[in-house]
């Protein structure tokens, strides 16, 4: 069987642009272009609360799969940062994987989408222990196997890490992919201010500045931010959140906690994909070129694509969708 590669994502002009790609990958043009058949996995699906450990709650749905007399396996989707169980981009992969005949798992982080209320912390990036734990609570409550997880930028990176804790916490997790995941945080955040068009960061800030009111009136005897905080660039809301709220002593230190660069990833023993694109705007593409991967880790760097783009055409569906699916059934038929 020959899985697609990134070299096959070859878009029509005017889809080739990089900036295009990313733009349209979380808009809201795309959402009422999509087909319906990329919405289905919302339809009928369970809406769950699942243990990260200790009193912390995550939200979820999970889909039962119709196509088949039995599931080909347990699929479950990180969204990325600000994202959430029902964005677009991980409705999409999980109707197609729904369709293929795959029980869908969708997770939401903490304080992503309608979730703010479940704990009183705040949601960063570190917080791979209770998301860990979650999975572990998922593989038991849905025992379809082979259980496969596929993440998306910053799900991507929390996809690699939690895959690199699963053996040691006895997840039996078969196969992790990641979609255009934050290999280096610190360079992430220095493209996003330095080199990314300010759209970017705007975009991203006016997002999270909402997410962290939502929180604030949630629990208005918890200070999470001064007026003067709220107000500052990425890096400087992100600083100022660290040290009031982790136990990290500086910015470097949180940012280099979630880092999955250079050699990070050589003891991953399970087998995993990791896609990207060369135009991506958000993510330099030169963190995944320095990337020291095992054999069993496959790197594959698209030529066009953007930030979670890779949408083939008018219709806003992605190539990402067959790339994931081709991915997981082939794990599912080699078991």
């Amino acid at each position: 069987m020959t899985l697609p590669k990134g070299s096959d994502f070859q878009p029509p002009w005017p889809l080739r642009s990089g900036h295009l790609q990313t733009m349209l990958s979380s808009s809201g043009v795309r959402r009422v272009l999509l087909p319906r058949r990329a919405r289905t996995v919302a339809e009928g699906a369970e809406h769950v609360m699942v243990s990260g450990g200790g009193d912390v709650r995550l939200s979820g749905a999970f889909t039962a799969q119709q196509a088949r007399p039995e599931a080909r396996g347990l699929a479950v989707l990180f969204h990325g940062w600000e994202g959430s169980v029902d964005s677009t981009y991980v409705l999409q992969t999980g109707s197609r994987l729904l369709a293929d005949g795959w029980d869908v798992f969708r997770l939401n982080f903490r304080d992503h989408g309608d979730s703010h209320h479940l704990n009183e912390a705040l949601f960063h990036s570190c917080r791979i222990d209770e998301v860990a734990h979650a999975l572990g609570e998922i593989a038991e409550r849905w025992p379809a196997r082979p259980m496969a997880l596929a993440g998306f930028s910053l799900g991507g990176n929390f996809a690699l890490r939690a895959a690199l804790q699963a053996p040691k916490l006895g997840i039996p997790l078969t196969y992790a992919l990641a979609v255009c995941p934050i290999i280096d945080p610190a360079e992430g955040l220095f493209s996003l201010e330095k080199q990314a068009p300010w759209f970017y960061q705007a975009y991203f800030m006016q997002k999270w500045r909402h997410s962290l009111k939502v929180k604030q009136s949630l629990f208005p005897q918890h200070t999470y931010f001064e007026l003067a905080e709220l107000k500052q660039n990425l890096r400087g809301l992100t600083e100022a959140l660290v040290l009031r709220h982790t136990d990290f002593d500086s910015l470097e230190a949180y940012l280099d906690g979630y880092s999955v660069a250079g050699e990070t990833l050589r003891e991953l023993t399970i087998p995993a994909t990791i896609m990207t694109a060369r135009d991506d705007p958000v993510i330099p593409v030169n963190a995944f070129e320095q990337l020291r991967l095992p054999s069993n880790v496959e790197l594959d760097i698209a030529r066009y694509g953007g930030h979670c783009g890779f949408i083939r055409g008018w219709d806003m569906t992605s190539f990402t969708d067959d790339y994931i699916a081709a991915r997981f059934n082939a794990v599912a038929d080699a078991g």
